[in-house]
C-alpha cells in the first residue's frame, strides 16, 4: 500500500493544494498550540517556563500523532479501501508543493507589473522578516531563500517522515514543525518557553535537510543549472546559516543559480545579521524565483521517485 499511498498522496497535493474550506490539520495544530499555550505560558521563567514548554510539545505532538493513528486504526476497521482512502488523505495534508507555487507565482507576476507595495505585501505571507521597506533585488533574494526553506520543511521533510513512517509520522512532523513556527523563537516572549519546539524541530530536520540539499544539487544537474557550485557552497557554507538545517538547501539552491542569499534583515524591527551565503555571479533577476520552483519541483519529483521504489523494495 505505501508505495502507492506515497504516490496518490504527492499527485492529491498537486492536484487540489490547500483549499481555504479545506479542514487542514495544520490549521487544526495552530488553534490547539494557541489554545495550550494560553493555559501554559504563565507566571515564572527560566526553567519552569522550559518545563511547561516541553509539556506543550508533548501534548502537542502526541495528540496529532495518536489522531492520525486512531483515524487509520478505525478506518482499516471499517474497511480496507477506507483505510486506503485516509492513509492518502493524511498523507496528502502533509505535503505544500502546489502551495508554494500559489503563494510564489502572484509574487513574481507582481514584480513583472512592477507594483512593488503588492510585492512587498505578498512577499509577507511567505517570510518572517519585514518586507515593507525591501528593493526589487531584496525581494527576490528573500523569495528564492524560502523557496529553498520551504523545499526542506514542506516537502522534503515530509515525504521522508511519509515514506518511513507513513501518514503518522509524517503527521507527527507536522506538529513539530508547526510548533517551531509558532513558539520556536529566541526573543524575550518565547527563548524559554519554545526551547524544546525548536531543537525537536532542528533534530527533526537533521537528515531531510541533507537530503533536500542534495536533492536540489541533483536537481540542479538534470536542469543544466550550475549543479557544480550547488554542491560546492552546500558543502562550503551550509553550516554559516543561523540555522544549520535551512542552510544546508539555501546554501545549495544559491550555487545553483549563481547568486548570494543572506546578509542583514529586520525582523519586526529588529536588525538581524545572518551571514552571506554563496557568491554573487550574476545580477538579481526574476527569473530566478522561477528557476528555483522548478528545482523545488524536480527535488520533489526525485524524492517520491525514490521514496516508491524504496518501499517497492523493503
Amino acid at each position: 500500500m505505501e508505495p502507492i499511498g506515497i504516490s496518490l498522496s504527492y499527485l492529491l497535493d498537486l492536484i487540489i493544494g490547500d483549499p481555504y474550506w479545506f479542514p487542514h490539520p495544520v490549521k487544526g495544530m495552530g488553534r490547539f498550540i494557541t489554545f495550550w499555550e494560553k493555559k501554559l505560558r504563565k507566571g515564572k521563567k527560566g526553567h519552569i517556563l522550559r518545563i511547561k514548554g516541553v509539556i506543550l510539545t508533548a501534548i502537542v505532538v502526541g495528540v496529532s500523532v495518536f489522531s492520525a493513528y486512531i483515524l487509520l486504526y478505525f478506518a482499516g476497521e471499517i474497511n480496507y479501501i477506507l483505510k486506503i482512502i485516509v492513509w492518502i488523505i493524511l498523507g496528502y495534508t502533509s505535503l505544500a508543493v502546489k502551495d508554494l507555487f500559489l503563494h510564489v507565482r502572484p509574487i513574481l507576476e507582481s514584480i513583472k507589473n512592477k507594483d512593488i507595495e503588492d510585492t512587498r505585501k505578498r512577499l509577507s505571507l511567505i517570510v518572517g522578516r519585514d518586507t515593507q521597506d525591501l528593493s526589487k533585488e531584496e525581494i527576490i533574494t528573500a523569495c528564492v531563500e524560502s523557496i529553498a526553506e520551504n523545499t526542506n520543511d514542506g516537502i522534503i521533510a515530509p515525504l521522508f517522515y511519509l515514506i518511513l513512517g507513513g501518514p503518522v509520522l509524517a503527521i507527527g512532523y507536522k506538529a513539530i514543525n508547526t510548533l517551531d513556527s509558532m513558539v520556536g523563537y529566541k526573543n524575550e516572549r518565547y527563548k524559554d518557553f519554545g526551547w524544546f519546539s525548536a531543537r525537536l524541530d532542528d533534530l527533526a530536520n537533521f537528515i531531510p535537510a541533507r537530503i533536500t540539499g542534495m536533492l536540489i544539487v541533483m536537481s540542479s544537474f538534470l536542469l543544466r543549472y550550475n549543479f557544480k557550485d550547488s554542491f560546492r557552497i552546500m558543502c562550503r557554507n551550509g553550516s554559516r546559516h543561523l540555522s544549520a538545517n535551512s542552510g544546508v538547501s539555501e546554501a545549495a539552491m544559491a550555487g545553483a543559480l549563481s547568486i548570494r542569499v543572506g546578509g542583514p534583515s529586520k525582523y519586526k524591527g529588529e536588525l538581524v545579521i545572518k551571514p552571506y551565503i554563496g557568491e554573487k555571479k550574476y545580477f538579481i533577476q526574476p527569473a530566478l524565483i522561477n528557476k528555483a520552483l522548478n528545482v523545488m519541483f524536480l527535488s520533489s519529483v526525485l524524492m517520491v521517485v525514490i521514496g516508491v521504489i524504496l518501499r517497492w523494495l523493503i
